[in-house]
């Protein structure tokens, strides 16, 4: 049941990802960050980038789903290239986020 309710999840974010990327016109280079973060953590990161799309949950449950979206992002653009971005990942994430690294506010 967990699984199938992560793949959905996951589904779903993909589809606000793809939403937002052609709201702002993201260009075909262009791709996202994910990072799983702590309240506090998400609130420095939209404060630096623009746009950002986050996803609460139970910290078992955006592990899965953090994995889950990477790969697929990868999937979908292969040809970008994955950033550097060092996740600071906590013991309990409360958030999945996603931003552009080079889109600052």
């Amino acid at each position: 049941m967990i699984s199938t309710t992560v793949e959905f999840e996951a589904r779903m974010y993909l589809f606000d990802l793809s939403n937002c990327a052609q709201e702002y016109w993201f260009k075909a280079d262009e791709g996202w960050d994910l990072c799983l973060a702590t309240s506090a953590q998400k609130l420095e990161l939209e404060r630096k980038f623009h746009p950002t799309l986050s996803k609460n949950g139970l910290p078992e449950m955006l592990l899965q789903l953090h994995q889950l979206v990477k790969t697929k992002l990868h999937k979908a653009n292969p040809h970008i290239e994955q950033s550097g971005h060092q996740e600071h990942m906590t013991t309990a994430p409360e958030f999945l986020i996603a931003f552009n690294r080079n889109r600052l506010r």
